[in-house]
């Protein structure tokens, strides 16, 4: 195989870029060289060095330099100016990003794709969280699906969020975490409900008590119904005058469907003694009354 020859073709990127004029309001890229506490170094390929201050770097104020750039790192940026007044190109990160990133926003909101992001700061009303360098505001009520009693509990909290607000114009983020909170919650509560057996005995607690019934949190987590019609044996005319909130009750689960579950006390009797269905009549689909076997063969002593 024949060597080759370098010509100046094999350079003519190289040598374009480094007598190329930069102008402000240009976007670079570069290869980080050097990083310390303050400021950024850029290879431009270009007959001089990129800097790009910790102030141009991000809207973080807490942003480390040191610990988020890295040798090697590629970086896009702005040019603010050609000559920061030491022979360097001055150039902006945030400039460059910021376009970038509300784009990505606006995209974020239109899809309502997920992002993860970390409660940074807690101010009047809600939380502050960075996106891309961009500051966004999660309204207390959208912290969580319940009530939020003390905002400073998030601080450092890592959470899924969705953008409800983008205004590019205004530089106006807004961010909810609840609707993706109360989606886990759900999934969480089907999966509860889906490992539940239809017969199984459970203890669980009463949370809520209506007219119509009680709600009961089993040990396992799920939640599920006690009609009042399955209290007791007895005519009760409401789930209060036998139960409490708080209380420690042991149920049957008798029904698994749509994820709804249906809990009964009185079927507990089925375990010591089945109950005593012979004796009612059983209604066909069509509404006919019909009398059961158990019911014709009830009191014929056999020898």
């Amino acid at each position: 195989m024949e060597g080759h020859m370098e010509t100046m073709d094999d350079y003519k990127q190289e040598l374009d870029a480094s007598f190329k004029k930069v102008e402000e309001g240009d976007i670079l890229t570069g290869t980080v060289i050097g990083v310390d506490d303050e400021a950024v170094t850029l290879d431009l390929k270009s007959y001089t060095e990129g800097i790009i201050t910790k102030e141009h770097y991000s809207n973080d104020p807490g942003c480390n330099l040191k610990e988020e750039v890295h040798t090697g790192d590629e970086i896009t940026a702005t040019v603010l100016r050609s000559d920061d007044g030491h022979g360097h190109i001055l150039l902006s990160r945030k400039a460059a990003n910021d376009a970038m990133a509300w784009d990505r926003m606006e995209q974020c909101f239109a899809d309502r794709t997920p992002l993860d992001v970390k409660v940074d700061g807690i101010v009047k009303g809600g939380a502050v969280a960075y996106v891309d360098g961009i500051r966004g505001f999660i309204p207390a009520s959208k912290l969580d699906t319940g009530y939020v009693e003390n905002l400073e509990d998030w601080l450092g909290r890592e959470l899924s969020v969705q953008v409800i607000t983008v205004d590019r114009a205004a530089k106006r983020l807004v961010l909810s975490a609840k609707e993706l909170a109360y989606a886990r919650e759900q999934e969480e509560k089907k999966r509860k409900i889906a490992a539940c057996e239809v017969g199984a005995v459970s203890e669980g607690v009463v949370e809520t008590i209506q007219n119509y019934g009680a709600f009961v949190k089993l040990d396992n987590g799920a939640t599920g119904l006690l009609h009042v019609s399955q209290i007791s044996d007895k005519r009760i005319k409401t789930p209060a005058a036998v139960l409490s909130v708080g209380q420690r009750i042991t149920v049957k689960i008798t029904s698994v469907k749509d994820g709804r579950l249906s809990l009964s006390m009185k079927a507990l009797h089925d375990v010591a003694e089945p109950e005593d269905t012979e004796s009612h009549a059983e209604y066909r689909e069509e509404g006919e009354a019909s009398t059961s076997l158990g019911a014709l063969l009830k009191g014929i002593k056999l020898d």
